[in-house]
């Protein structure tokens, strides 16, 4: 394995567990532990980590939030994958809600197809890209806008999503841990994200590998409450495992 290759898995490996110690990176890279604390330090010199007594730890602590501009571009392949296997489920005639999320705004890059659907939305960008769809009946649920999400969330916006019925909500996460859920960073999110599961028939989640075993600072719901989720396929063994041995109905693209 090349070093440059190594530090790359490292920093991936503390992410998916939060920390690690110098004793499981070794084992896990096939190098001493002398290898890992150098390049520990060369990785908190790059601000990819912050190294502890006996290890390191994420940057990426349960109430960090990447800006919407920086996330839009992150997988776009896999988004997309995602996004394209979502839009098979919507069968002309449906109401669905749209999250707000990168993922998302890709499936509302794909409905301009139908021509006979009800989309409703608390995404800016989605509503952006859907303003001169005229075969589609697109509404927007209005709130508070958090501009890191390009969302908007809050009371308003759950009165908003209590005025109506779904087929389908298509749902946005942070955070896809078996144990711990669901998760978002924002408290006022994670209530709007609630109420979309309320008023929905069906709910769809959707999550690209990032996701998987992250935790974030709110709890949106219990993987085993989504009717469906799509992932795609850089999802770990180990994932796609515990998740059948949950009963959980998935789809890897």
């Amino acid at each position: 394995m090349f070093e440059e290759e190594r530090k790359q898995k490292i920093v991936l490996f503390v992410e998916k567990n939060s920390r690690a110690s110098v004793q499981e990176l070794s084992q896990e890279m096939g190098v001493s532990e002398s290898t890992v604390r150098r390049d520990l330090k060369e990785l908190e010199e790059a601000k990819l980590l912050k190294r502890t007594h006996g290890g390191a730890v994420s940057l990426q602590s349960v109430n960090f939030e990447a800006a919407y501009p920086d996330k839009e571009d992150h997988l776009l392949d896999e988004k997309q994958r995602i996004a394209r296997k979502a839009v098979e489920m919507i069968q002309e005639g449906d109401a669905i809600l749209l999250d707000a999320g990168t993922t998302t705004l890709q499936i509302a890059r794909e409905l301009k197809n139908f021509s006979n659907i009800k989309v409703i939305t608390n995404s800016i960008m989605a509503l952006n890209e859907l303003r001169d769809c005229r075969n589609i009946e697109v509404s927007i649920t209005g709130g508070m806008l958090r501009p890191d999400t390009m969302a908007f969330v809050g009371p308003m916006t759950e009165r908003s999503l209590d005025m109506v019925r779904v087929d389908k909500t298509f749902l946005a996460t942070n955070g896809l841990d078996l144990r711990e859920g669901i998760t978002t960073p924002n408290m006022l999110e994670a209530a709007t994200k609630r109420k979309m599961i309320a008023v929905a028939k069906q709910v769809i989640l959707l999550a690209d590998h990032s996701k998987l075993g992250q935790i974030s600072f709110s709890k949106v719901a219990d993987v085993t409450e989504m009717d469906h989720c799509i992932i795609d396929s850089g999802a770990s063994d180990k994932f796609i495992r515990e998740i059948t041995q949950l009963g959980v109905d998935f789809t890897l693209v």
